[in-house]
């Protein structure tokens, strides 16, 4: 009878270790949305036989969700929200991991000529004195929160009927911008990847403002006790490996990369990265 109970109890620890066998990130829609995850965790996956489970959100919620200790990891894209995520005690051992650019997309007609710009803020300005239609996620995201910076920087308070703020992801406002030919701001991932372009196109892109990295946090075991931190930090040390970051550095839609490796020892002289590449569609 012991050796009866011993055994069951060995089955249920063995079915219990492997159910575990699993971290949960909170990261970003445009991520996820550009299916950058369907190409690169079953990698990781297949490698350590560790599932990769990801709450795609915008950068905003991906912090609350890890604050409030529901995930194991962050990977997000506004340094200064990650870097106070960090120094309040939630995050440990923040790594850059790659990066892209963000753009204005609009009316290929391009009533307020915002094209003509090489300087986001003076796309921005442009389309103020137009008053042409803009539509903003509004949903504190990544996306959003470098888009009211550079509004900031501009030195315009966006009000009006013409700057709606919709409260939703980048997928939403690509669609909102493409059915009222409407301006917004995306990052060229998302917008590589969107299928219902219709007369958008991408405007501006390439000033150093437009700079988009991607940074991975573990969530701290001091605050959270229940993460699992010898999981995340393996996937941590993966992601910036060599290995993953050549990953990485192959993903592309329509022959386009669209992110591009950013830790130091990783060679990438041979790669042209998203901010070198001319807007095309």
């Amino acid at each position: 009878m012991r050796l009866i109970l011993a055994l069951i109890l060995v089955a249920y620890s063995s079915l219990t270790n492997a159910s575990e066998q699993f971290i949960t990130i909170a990261s970003t829609t445009s991520t996820q949305n550009s299916g950058l995850y369907d190409y690169l965790l079953p990698i990781f996956t297949a490698e350590t036989g560790i599932e990769v489970r990801v709450v795609a959100v915008g950068t905003g919620q991906a912090i609350k969700i890890a604050q409030n200790g529901d995930a194991d990891i962050l990977l997000v894209h506004h340094r200064p929200s990650e870097d106070a995520f960090v120094t309040m005690g939630y995050g440990i051992e923040r790594r850059d991991v790659m990066y892209n650019d963000f753009i204005i997309v609009g009316p290929k007609a391009d009533p307020a000529g915002v094209s003509n710009h090489e300087k986001v803020i003076d796309g921005l300005a442009a389309i103020t004195r137009h008053a042409s239609l803009f539509i903003s996620r509004g949903d504190e995201s990544g996306t959003h929160k470098r888009e009211k910076e550079l509004w900031a920087l501009s030195g315009i308070t966006p009000i009006g009927n013409w700057y709606r703020e919709i409260g939703a992801g980048m997928g939403a406002a690509l669609n909102m911008a493409s059915s009222v030919d409407a301006y917004t701001f995306s990052d060229r991932g998302t917008r590589l990847s969107f299928n219902n372009k219709g007369t958008l196109g991408m405007l501006l892109s390439g000033d150093t403002a437009l700079f988009n990295p991607y940074g991975i946090i573990l969530v701290n075991p001091q605050k959270h006790p229940h993460v699992k931190i010898d999981l995340a930090r393996m996937f941590s040390d993966w992601i910036v490996s060599d290995e993953a970051q050549k990953i990485i550095a192959a993903f592309t839609i329509q022959n386009m990369q669209l992110f591009c490796p950013n830790v130091q020892q990783q060679n990438t002289s041979d790669v042209v990265c998203p901010t070198s590449v001319p807007l095309q569609e």
